[in-house]
Protein backbone atom coordinates (compact mmCIF):
# COMPACT_ATOMS: atom_id res chain seq x y z
CA UNK A 1 0.00 0.00 0.00
CA UNK A 2 1.05 3.58 -0.55
CA UNK A 3 2.43 5.47 2.41
CA UNK A 4 2.88 9.12 3.33
CA UNK A 5 6.31 8.81 1.72
CA UNK A 6 5.09 7.63 -1.68
CA UNK A 7 2.03 9.86 -1.50
CA UNK A 8 4.28 12.92 -1.19
CA UNK A 9 4.55 12.90 -4.99
CA UNK A 10 1.28 14.84 -5.03
CA UNK A 11 3.15 17.86 -3.70
CA UNK A 12 6.41 17.38 -5.60
CA UNK A 13 5.54 19.62 -8.56
CA UNK A 14 3.75 22.31 -6.48
CA UNK A 15 6.74 22.44 -4.12
CA UNK A 16 9.17 22.76 -7.02
CA UNK A 17 7.12 25.59 -8.52
CA UNK A 18 7.06 27.30 -5.13
CA UNK A 19 10.84 27.00 -4.86
CA UNK A 20 11.35 28.42 -8.35
CA UNK A 21 9.09 31.37 -7.54
CA UNK A 22 10.82 31.69 -4.15
CA UNK A 23 7.44 31.62 -2.40
CA UNK A 24 8.58 28.90 0.00
CA UNK A 25 10.92 31.43 1.56
CA UNK A 26 7.88 33.37 2.74
CA UNK A 27 7.43 30.97 5.65
CA UNK A 28 10.81 32.12 6.99
CA UNK A 29 9.68 35.57 8.04
CA UNK A 30 11.89 38.18 9.73
CA UNK A 31 10.13 37.25 12.97
CA UNK A 32 11.12 33.59 12.55
CA UNK A 33 14.67 34.56 11.58
CA UNK A 34 14.97 36.62 14.76
CA UNK A 35 13.59 33.73 16.81
CA UNK A 36 16.12 31.35 15.23
CA UNK A 37 19.02 33.67 16.09
CA UNK A 38 17.76 34.01 19.66
CA UNK A 39 17.45 30.24 19.94
CA UNK A 40 21.03 29.68 18.78
CA UNK A 41 22.28 32.29 21.23
CA UNK A 42 20.42 30.76 24.17
CA UNK A 43 21.26 27.10 23.64
CA UNK A 44 24.73 27.41 25.26
CA UNK A 45 23.13 29.08 28.30
CA UNK A 46 20.60 26.39 29.18
CA UNK A 47 20.99 23.22 31.22
CA UNK A 48 18.05 21.36 29.74
CA UNK A 49 15.98 21.58 26.56
CA UNK A 50 12.36 20.54 26.11
CA UNK A 51 11.66 20.18 22.40
CA UNK A 52 7.99 20.00 21.45
CA UNK A 53 7.28 18.02 18.30
CA UNK A 54 4.14 16.98 16.45
CA UNK A 55 3.22 13.38 17.33
CA UNK A 56 1.99 12.87 13.76
CA UNK A 57 5.47 13.62 12.40
CA UNK A 58 7.95 12.86 15.22
CA UNK A 59 10.99 13.12 12.94
CA UNK A 60 9.88 15.66 10.36
CA UNK A 61 8.93 18.18 13.06
CA UNK A 62 12.31 17.94 14.80
CA UNK A 63 14.39 21.09 15.23
CA UNK A 64 17.69 20.83 13.38
CA UNK A 65 19.37 23.04 16.00
CA UNK A 66 18.84 20.26 18.57
CA UNK A 67 20.57 17.48 16.65
CA UNK A 68 23.88 17.79 18.49
CA UNK A 69 22.45 18.62 21.90
CA UNK A 70 23.32 15.95 24.53
CA UNK A 71 20.47 13.46 24.92
CA UNK A 72 20.84 13.56 28.71
CA UNK A 73 19.88 17.24 28.60
CA UNK A 74 17.24 16.94 25.92
CA UNK A 75 13.60 15.94 26.31
CA UNK A 76 11.32 15.36 23.31
CA UNK A 77 7.63 16.00 23.96
CA UNK A 78 5.25 14.64 21.35
CA UNK A 79 2.25 16.95 21.30
CA UNK A 80 -1.12 16.28 19.63
CA UNK A 81 -1.10 12.63 20.61
CA UNK A 82 -4.88 12.66 20.17
CA UNK A 83 -4.38 13.20 16.42
CA UNK A 84 -1.73 10.51 15.90
CA UNK A 85 -2.18 6.76 15.54
CA UNK A 86 -2.17 5.29 19.04
CA UNK A 87 -0.21 2.10 18.38
CA UNK A 88 2.37 3.87 16.24
CA UNK A 89 2.82 6.55 18.92
CA UNK A 90 3.75 3.83 21.41
CA UNK A 91 6.36 2.58 18.97
CA UNK A 92 7.76 6.10 18.60
CA UNK A 93 8.02 6.55 22.36
CA UNK A 94 9.90 3.26 22.53
CA UNK A 95 12.15 4.36 19.65
CA UNK A 96 13.23 7.57 21.40
CA UNK A 97 13.78 5.75 24.69
CA UNK A 98 16.04 3.25 22.95
CA UNK A 99 18.01 6.25 21.67
CA UNK A 100 18.50 7.28 25.32
CA UNK A 101 16.27 10.28 24.74
CA UNK A 102 13.70 11.26 27.34
CA UNK A 103 10.35 11.30 25.56
CA UNK A 104 6.75 11.88 26.61
CA UNK A 105 3.49 12.16 24.75
CA UNK A 106 0.88 14.78 25.59
CA UNK A 107 -2.29 16.36 24.33
CA UNK A 108 -2.11 20.08 24.98
CA UNK A 109 -5.91 20.34 24.90
CA UNK A 110 -6.08 18.09 27.96
CA UNK A 111 -5.26 20.18 31.03
CA UNK A 112 -4.34 17.01 32.88
CA UNK A 113 -1.27 16.71 30.64
CA UNK A 114 0.06 20.15 31.54
CA UNK A 115 2.10 20.50 34.71
CA UNK A 116 3.35 23.59 36.47
CA UNK A 117 7.06 24.29 36.73
CA UNK A 118 8.29 24.12 40.32
CA UNK A 119 9.66 27.22 42.04
CA UNK A 120 11.86 25.50 44.65
CA UNK A 121 14.56 25.83 43.53
CA UNK A 122 13.97 28.65 41.08
CA UNK A 123 13.79 27.51 37.47
CA UNK A 124 14.23 30.06 34.71
CA UNK A 125 12.52 29.21 31.45
CA UNK A 126 13.57 30.58 28.08
CA UNK A 127 10.60 30.04 25.80
CA UNK A 128 10.84 30.22 22.01
CA UNK A 129 8.21 30.12 19.26
CA UNK A 130 8.16 27.32 16.73
CA UNK A 131 10.81 27.80 14.06
CA UNK A 132 11.50 26.30 10.66
CA UNK A 133 14.79 26.29 8.75
CA UNK A 134 15.21 28.85 5.94
CA UNK A 135 14.98 26.07 3.36
CA UNK A 136 13.49 22.57 3.35
CA UNK A 137 14.79 20.70 0.33
CA UNK A 138 13.28 17.32 1.23
CA UNK A 139 9.88 17.09 -0.50
CA UNK A 140 8.68 14.38 1.86
CA UNK A 141 9.42 16.40 5.00
CA UNK A 142 8.01 19.55 3.44
CA UNK A 143 4.83 17.72 2.42
CA UNK A 144 4.22 16.43 5.93
CA UNK A 145 4.85 19.84 7.49
CA UNK A 146 2.41 21.38 5.04
CA UNK A 147 -0.30 18.77 5.63
CA UNK A 148 -0.13 19.16 9.40
CA UNK A 149 -0.40 22.94 9.07
CA UNK A 150 3.16 23.99 9.93
CA UNK A 151 3.45 25.65 6.51
CA UNK A 152 0.77 27.92 5.08
CA UNK A 153 -1.63 26.09 2.77
CA UNK A 154 -1.50 28.73 0.05
CA UNK A 155 2.19 28.05 -0.63
CA UNK A 156 1.39 24.73 -2.31
CA UNK A 157 -2.40 25.01 -2.63
CA UNK A 158 -5.26 23.47 -0.66
CA UNK A 159 -6.27 21.25 -3.57
CA UNK A 160 -2.80 19.69 -3.81
CA UNK A 161 -2.68 19.17 -0.05
CA UNK A 162 -6.10 17.51 -0.05
CA UNK A 163 -5.04 15.13 -2.84
CA UNK A 164 -2.04 14.18 -0.72
CA UNK A 165 -4.35 13.65 2.25
CA UNK A 166 -6.75 11.46 0.29
CA UNK A 167 -3.86 9.34 -0.98
CA UNK A 168 -2.94 8.66 2.65
CA UNK A 169 -6.53 7.98 3.73
CA UNK A 170 -7.13 5.65 0.79
CA UNK A 171 -4.02 3.65 1.61
CA UNK A 172 -4.67 3.35 5.34
CA UNK A 173 -6.85 1.03 7.38
CA UNK A 174 -8.69 3.88 9.09
CA UNK A 175 -11.60 3.99 6.65
CA UNK A 176 -12.59 0.42 7.57
CA UNK A 177 -13.78 1.69 10.95
CA UNK A 178 -16.47 3.66 9.12
CA UNK A 179 -18.26 0.58 7.79
CA UNK A 180 -20.68 0.81 10.71
CA UNK A 181 -21.86 4.16 9.34
CA UNK A 182 -23.46 2.48 6.33
CA UNK A 183 -27.26 2.45 6.85
CA UNK A 184 -29.15 -0.83 6.72
CA UNK A 185 -32.48 -1.24 4.94
CA UNK A 186 -34.43 -1.73 8.17
CA UNK A 187 -32.80 1.37 9.66
CA UNK A 188 -33.84 3.43 6.63
CA UNK A 189 -37.43 2.23 6.98
CA UNK A 190 -37.42 3.06 10.68
CA UNK A 191 -36.21 6.59 9.98
CA UNK A 192 -38.87 7.09 7.34
CA UNK A 193 -41.62 6.00 9.74
CA UNK A 194 -40.47 8.22 12.59
CA UNK A 195 -40.27 11.21 10.29
CA UNK A 196 -43.97 10.77 9.52
CA UNK A 197 -45.01 11.30 13.13
CA UNK A 198 -45.91 14.82 14.20
CA UNK A 199 -43.78 14.56 17.31
CA UNK A 200 -40.65 13.68 15.34
CA UNK A 201 -41.30 16.52 12.92
CA UNK A 202 -41.44 19.01 15.77
CA UNK A 203 -38.17 17.64 17.14
CA UNK A 204 -36.54 17.98 13.74
CA UNK A 205 -37.75 21.55 13.43
CA UNK A 206 -36.12 22.46 16.73
CA UNK A 207 -32.75 21.09 15.60
CA UNK A 208 -30.59 23.69 13.95
CA UNK A 209 -28.95 22.28 10.84
CA UNK A 210 -26.42 24.43 9.01
CA UNK A 211 -25.31 22.77 5.80
CA UNK A 212 -22.47 25.26 5.44
CA UNK A 213 -20.93 24.13 8.74
CA UNK A 214 -18.91 21.05 7.80
CA UNK A 215 -17.94 20.40 11.43
CA UNK A 216 -21.44 19.29 12.40
CA UNK A 217 -21.61 15.64 13.38
CA UNK A 218 -24.09 14.62 10.70
CA UNK A 219 -21.93 16.12 7.95
CA UNK A 220 -18.76 14.51 9.31
CA UNK A 221 -20.61 11.20 9.41
CA UNK A 222 -21.69 11.61 5.78
CA UNK A 223 -18.14 12.51 4.74
CA UNK A 224 -16.78 9.38 6.39
CA UNK A 225 -19.52 7.31 4.80
CA UNK A 226 -18.73 8.74 1.37
CA UNK A 227 -15.04 7.98 1.77
CA UNK A 228 -15.82 4.43 2.87
CA UNK A 229 -18.12 3.88 -0.09
CA UNK A 230 -15.66 5.20 -2.66
CA UNK A 231 -12.69 3.27 -1.27
CA UNK A 232 -14.43 -0.05 -0.62
CA UNK A 233 -16.13 -0.06 -4.03
CA UNK A 234 -12.97 0.86 -5.93
CA UNK A 235 -11.87 -2.00 -8.18
CA UNK A 236 -8.53 -0.57 -9.27
CA UNK A 237 -5.04 -1.08 -7.88
CA UNK A 238 -4.06 1.59 -5.36
CA UNK A 239 -0.41 0.75 -5.95
CA UNK A 240 -0.73 2.16 -9.48
CA UNK A 241 -0.45 5.94 -9.40
CA UNK A 242 -2.79 6.58 -12.32
CA UNK A 243 -5.54 4.45 -10.76
CA UNK A 244 -5.13 6.08 -7.36
CA UNK A 245 -5.46 9.44 -9.11
CA UNK A 246 -8.79 8.33 -10.62
CA UNK A 247 -10.11 7.37 -7.20
CA UNK A 248 -9.07 10.71 -5.72
CA UNK A 249 -10.77 12.68 -8.49
CA UNK A 250 -13.92 10.60 -8.04
CA UNK A 251 -13.83 11.35 -4.32
CA UNK A 252 -13.66 15.10 -4.92
CA UNK A 253 -16.85 14.81 -6.96
CA UNK A 254 -18.58 12.52 -4.46
CA UNK A 255 -17.68 14.70 -1.46
CA UNK A 256 -19.54 17.63 -2.98
CA UNK A 257 -22.78 16.04 -1.76
CA UNK A 258 -22.08 15.73 1.99
CA UNK A 259 -20.48 19.17 1.91
CA UNK A 260 -23.53 20.53 0.00
CA UNK A 261 -21.42 22.10 -2.75
CA UNK A 262 -23.13 20.67 -5.83
CA UNK A 263 -24.09 24.08 -7.21
CA UNK A 264 -20.57 25.51 -7.15
CA UNK A 265 -18.34 25.78 -10.22
CA UNK A 266 -15.98 22.83 -10.57
CA UNK A 267 -12.73 24.63 -9.74
CA UNK A 268 -14.25 26.53 -6.84
CA UNK A 269 -15.95 23.36 -5.60
CA UNK A 270 -12.65 21.49 -5.56
CA UNK A 271 -10.99 24.16 -3.45
CA UNK A 272 -13.91 24.26 -1.01
CA UNK A 273 -13.91 20.47 -0.67
CA UNK A 274 -10.15 20.60 -0.10
CA UNK A 275 -10.37 23.26 2.62
CA UNK A 276 -13.10 21.40 4.48
CA UNK A 277 -11.25 18.08 4.23
CA UNK A 278 -8.03 19.59 5.56
CA UNK A 279 -9.88 21.12 8.49
CA UNK A 280 -11.52 17.81 9.39
CA UNK A 281 -8.18 16.02 9.19
CA UNK A 282 -6.37 18.55 11.35
CA UNK A 283 -9.05 18.37 14.03
CA UNK A 284 -9.03 14.57 14.10
CA UNK A 285 -12.47 14.11 12.56
CA UNK A 286 -11.14 11.85 9.79
CA UNK A 287 -9.20 9.52 12.04
CA UNK A 288 -5.74 9.42 13.58
CA UNK A 289 -2.69 9.19 11.34
CA UNK A 290 1.05 9.08 11.98
CA UNK A 291 2.84 10.16 8.81
CA UNK A 292 6.45 9.42 9.78
CA UNK A 293 7.76 5.86 9.74
CA UNK A 294 10.30 4.66 12.28
CA UNK A 295 13.75 4.43 10.62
Amino acid sequence: MATATTSARYLGLPLEKARVSNSLSTWYTPHMAAASRALLERIPLVDFVVEVRDARIPLSSGCEYMRNFPSSQHMVVLNKMDLANGSQSKEWLKYFQEKNCICYGINSHNKGNIHEIGSHPNIYILDTPGVLPPQILDDEVCSKLALTGAISDHLVGEYNLARYLLAIVNSSEEYKHWKMLMPKDDEICLVDKTQLSGRSESVLKRKKVFHTDHTQDHIVRDVRRTLFETISSFKGNLEVSSELDKLIEAQFVALSNPFHLSTEQEEKRRVLVAKKLLNLYRTGRLGRYTLDSIP
